[in-house]
């Protein structure tokens, strides 16, 4: 079987990593890039509207901004198809408890200028959310993650060692930070069920780097004076036929999810693709190349006290 020297090119990919982190970082920033918070996070109210043909979108935009009053651009709003060219979700920044006439505005300029499914009829849907609630969701969505990530850190500290399982956090935060940065790049939404795709980018990315770490401990116990950079080495090569095909079929239906999926599941579905992309890299190129420096380290710190 063909061994890949997999740490040794890591020396081109850890900074590569390191630089995409810091690009990602950077389109985090409000000025530069920032978040597009869906309207779990923000607050507004989002009306999903049955036409009986298909409309212009950039036309509902226009009628939109004609609308706008009190600070309040409705220019902005997130206006997608869903389930064909005559159906609508428009997301505005409206609150609906504050501007309950501006809300029946839209709805009513709706139902007048487009061609609304027979309009005496509820062919208009309205979902709100407080910002209250929406602050609410931010701080539990933020607290899932750290809860997450500190559960991660515990336990493979405890089935493993406290180096293992530093290696398997920061690449999991490498993985989520990287996919926060192409959601800001592409001003894709961040709602609930992105998080919920963060939060199994979490896990897909510790399960595979758990495989590799498991095989590094039975090859350890097998020759614990072996050296340790061709010990992890070995190991990944052993676990890459298993990662590759776990990774492909991961891969296959997540691809079909997010061309066949729609716009509601599309960052969802995005997020998973990413996750299964930069997850399978980081468990080789992240996790294990900081487990054989401690593991160095902590080595030569051990020959120093002899």
């Amino acid at each position: 079987m063909r061994q890949y020297d997999f740490l040794g090119k890591a020396k081109f990919f850890v900074p590569l990593s390191m630089a995409l982190i810091l690009i990602s970082a950077l389109l985090l920033v409000p000025q530069i890039r920032g978040w597009n918070l869906g309207i779990d996070f923000t607050g507004g109210t989002e009306f999903t509207v049955q036409f009986s043909e298909p409309v212009d979108t950039a036309q509902i935009r226009q009628s939109l901004s004609e609308l706008s009053s009190g600070g309040i651009d409705l220019s902005q709003s997130a206006i997608q198809s869903y389930g064909g060219a005559d159906r609508v979700i428009i997301t505005t920044p409206l609150d609906i408890r504050d501007n309950q006439v501006l809300v029946e505005r839209v709805e009513q300029m709706l139902r007048n200028d487009y061609p609304v499914q027979d309009p005496a009829a509820s062919n208009i849907s309205r979902t709100a959310i407080s910002q209250q609630v929406s602050r609410q969701l931010t701080e539990k969505g933020w607290q899932a993650i750290l809860l997450a990530l500190v559960i991660v850190l515990v336990y493979v500290s405890w089935r493993f060692r406290l180096r293992y399982a530093v290696g398997a956090v920061v690449a999991v935060i490498h993985d989520v930070v990287i996919a926060l940065g192409i959601f800001a790049l592409f001003k894709v939404e961040i709602n609930l069920p992105t998080i919920a795709a963060f939060l199994t980018i979490l896990g897909y990315s510790l399960n595979d780097t758990i495989v590799i770490y498991d095989r590094v401990r039975e090859n350890l116990k097998l020759n614990p004076r072996g050296n340790i950079s061709e010990i992890i080495n070995r190991s990944i090569n052993q676990s890459l036929s298993r990662t590759i095909n776990t990774s492909l079929t991961t891969f296959i239906p997540i691809i079909i999810l997010f061309i066949f999926g729609g716009s509601v599941l599309r960052g969802f579905s995005l997020a998973l693709l990413i996750g299964v992309i930069v997850g399978t890299y980081s468990s080789m190129y992240i996790a294990c190349p900081i487990l054989e420096a401690w593991a160095k380290k902590a080595g030569t710190k051990t020959k120093k006290r002899k």
